[in-house]
């Protein structure tokens, strides 16, 4: 978990991230919907499916980098692609150890929040 400090229209306001892993995802859906957000704001960018894990677009953005092809073996952690939303490069890292089974985006092309990026296996 990081704590950050950010200061909006003159107010001070102190906030919590955690990362959102396919370990514990399920744990931190729950405390979600306990609080209000939907649970799909709270699983959102990776998601188990039969066949190996989706990673999908967090948030609208383009393509600016693919870092992998299908069949390379890539480690949790690992770069995937860097994705452009609001002037800000975001890189999406592997969130398990597997092989790529699909990439379903090349570089320069516009994404919607939750569409699928890369599949891995």
């Amino acid at each position: 978990m990081k704590k950050y400090v950010i200061k909006l229209n003159d107010k001070v306001y102190e906030v919590e991230i955690e990362e959102v892993t396919a370990e514990n995802a399920a744990t931190l859906a729950e405390a979600v919907k306990s609080s209000g957000a939907s649970t799909a704001q709270a699983s959102r960018g990776a998601s188990q499916v039969s066949g190996g894990q989706k990673i999908e677009a967090p948030m609208p953005g383009s393509i600016v980098k693919v870092a992998v092809k299908p069949g390379d073996i890539v480690k949790n952690g690992q770069l995937l692609l860097v994705l452009e939303a609001m002037k800000m490069e975001n890189e999406i890292v592997s969130p398990v150890d597997g092989t790529v089974n699909l990439v379903a985006v090349d570089t320069g092309q516009s994404v919607n929040s939750g569409e699928l990026l890369i599949q891995i296996g």
